[in-house]
């Protein structure tokens, strides 16, 4: 006996076989139900995604014997002749290999003549688009207005090649790629009937190759058939289509968020065993980051549509939504510059140390070297060159002015360096003394500046409650209660507990506290310069002025 392809065996033949599409299915169902049949129908789509077969169950469902009707009997000689392709009154024509004015007027020449066996004559033409401009001018007469007994079915993959008087004169539908989810519940349900074993991690990867046909993920399935020996697995599957093991990707990225360099090459040397294209490896990867993303924000938005969800929501919440736009931005810069790298390999791995190098949980702001060793000041470098002393008057000047400007900044100063040396204690913390904690908590980016647009509204024993401007909220999430939580718990040596609310702040802010402070400071040096008789005197001498935008308080 003869093999049948899959594609080919499980066609559908009804409706309800078909595999997504549901916008299209019940417009159609509907209108064959309340016998609101146009005369022109167009199909609109990709390969393998069901126009052909939709048009055949319509032509079926029109001209079963039992009536028309969305659900065809499948027993009758024109439920049966159509399926099996050999209805007299389905006329099927490929438009590729029938393109000339001559040979659409043949074929409708015998449009008047009433149908043969059935209740309407279809005209099925498969890639109508392929038609020359005159056969379509050919075609629109009869388009417009056929007889009663005609019905049109067209079938394109591009339909923007099609003339708008074409296309006025059909109901169009478009039918949709078909998701991974679909495809896999399909051929779950095919190779049930076959009983053929599978895994079904290794049906994801077929379903991901189909790229949105039906057709070409069955003859995929029917090619790892034949690969498999016994059971269709997950890494047969990936040998077969040369496809990168997504287990390798997520192990990849459980190493960049673990901070496990090991872990991360080990899952490179993987990756490399499938001699893939290294862009494709770092594709996959912002894939990965971009459903993370969405995990994060909108998680009802996150879909299964690579059978890998709850992987997807487990790292969500152990990586930070600002780390996970680091890691993607450096992937997606890095594949931009991977063409530049020696080899590809060593540009991929170059890409995931840059991404371990820049993870903020690796910087640790006291364990850094102190910058200024061995750096030689800019004063230093002036005070070693000789310059001439300044007459006896102007030196005694030169002095009373540098003390006006300079002794209240050096007060200022060992205050402030006073007040370092005493650390606030939990039973004396306050709305006043939150700005001496923030000064002293060892925080940087996203999370001190959600700290510094912070007040403290509530003191309960190791319950901190906090109000954030609505205004500063952009960046926040509810992360940052427990972060900020583990840093203050850490400087008071106490499990604290941190409750951030959103609303309007009508206090005085860490930050602005900052701001008001240099603004002072830099009033006073602006008021000491302007009344500072050298700078007025060097003024004065060159007609210039002084740029009080250029003024910046020296720490």
């Amino acid at each position: 006996m003869t093999y049948e392809v899959l594609a080919r065996k499980w066609r559908p033949r009804i409706f309800s076989e078909m595999a997504g599409q549901e916008h299209v299915l019940q417009t159609l169902i509907n209108a064959l139900d309340r016998n609101r049949l146009h005369h022109a129908y167009l199909f609109t789509g990709t390969r393998g995604v069901g126009k052909t077969s939709l048009a055949r169950i319509l032509a079926k469902s029109i001209n079963c014997e039992k009536g028309v009707s969305s659900i065809p009997c499948g027993e009758c000689s024109a439920c049966i002749s159509v399926s099996e392709g050999r209805f007299l009154d389905l006329i099927e024509v490929d438009a590729a290999s029938r393109t000339k004015v001559d040979d659409t007027r043949e074929l409708l020449e015998n449009v008047q003549y009433s149908p043969s066996v059935g209740r309407f004559k279809v005209y099925l033409i498969d890639e109508v688009h392929m038609l020359s401009t005159h056969s379509f001018n050919a075609l629109l007469k009869t388009l417009e207005e056929p007889p009663a007994h005609v019905k049109f079915l067209f079938a394109t993959t591009d339909p923007r090649k099609l003339p708008v008087t074409i296309l006025s004169r059909c109901l169009q539908f478009n039918l949709k790629n078909i998701s991974p989810e679909v495809i896999v519940e399909h051929l779950k349900y095919v190779l049930d009937q076959e009983k053929i074993k599978y895994e079904e991690t290794g049906l994801w990867f077929l379903a991901r190759a189909a790229d949105g046909s039906m057709r070409d993920a069955l003859s995929l399935t029917d090619q790892a058939i034949s690969y498999c020996s016994e059971e269709l697995k997950k890494t047969d599957i990936c040998n077969m289509l040369g496809s990168i093991d997504r287990t390798a990707v997520n192990d990849l990225v459980l190493g960049l968020i673990e901070n496990d360099g090991t872990a991360v090459m080990v899952a490179v040397q993987k990756i490399s065993d499938f001699s893939p294209d290294y862009s494709d490896a770092l594709a996959e990867i912002l894939s990965l980051f971009h459903k993370i993303t969405i995990a994060q924000t909108i998680p009802e938005a996150l879909t299964n549509s690579d059978g890998d969800k709850e992987f997807i929501l487990d790292i969500a919440k152990r990586l930070s939504p600002e780390d996970a736009q680091l890691f993607y931005q450096i992937a997606l810069l890095g594949r931009r510059d991977l063409a530049l790298a020696p080899e590809p390999r060593i540009g991929f791995e170059m890409i995931l140390l840059r991404m371990l190098a820049f993870y903020p949980d690796h910087s640790n702001i006291d364990e850094r070297p102190e910058m200024t060793t061995g750096i030689i000041s800019p004063v230093d470098t002036i005070t070693d060159k000789k310059i001439s002393e300044p007459s006896a008057n102007k030196k005694e000047k030169l002095q009373d002015s540098a003390n006006d400007t300079v002794e209240p900044a050096i007060l200022e100063n060992k205050k402030d360096a006073k007040d370092c040396k005493e650390k606030v204690i939990l039973t004396e913390v306050s709305s006043q003394s939150w700005f001496k904690v923030h000064e002293d908590l060892p925080i940087n980016g996203v999370l001190k500046n959600i700290s510094s647009n912070l007040i403290l509204s509530k003191v309960d024993g190791v319950n901190l409650s906090f109000v954030l401007d609505e205004s500063e909220s952009a960046f926040y999430d509810v992360s940052h209660d427990e972060k900020l939580a583990l840093v203050l718990s850490e400087y008071f040596k106490a499990n604290i507990n941190v409750e951030i609310k959103i609303g309007i702040v009508d206090s005085e802010t860490p930050k602005n506290r900052q701001i008001r402070l240099q603004e002072e400071v830099k009033a006073r040096a602006t008021k000491n310069l302007n009344s500072d008789p050298n700078v007025n005197e060097i003024t004065n001498m060159f007609d210039g002025v002084l740029l009080k935008n250029t003024i910046k308080a020296i720490d």
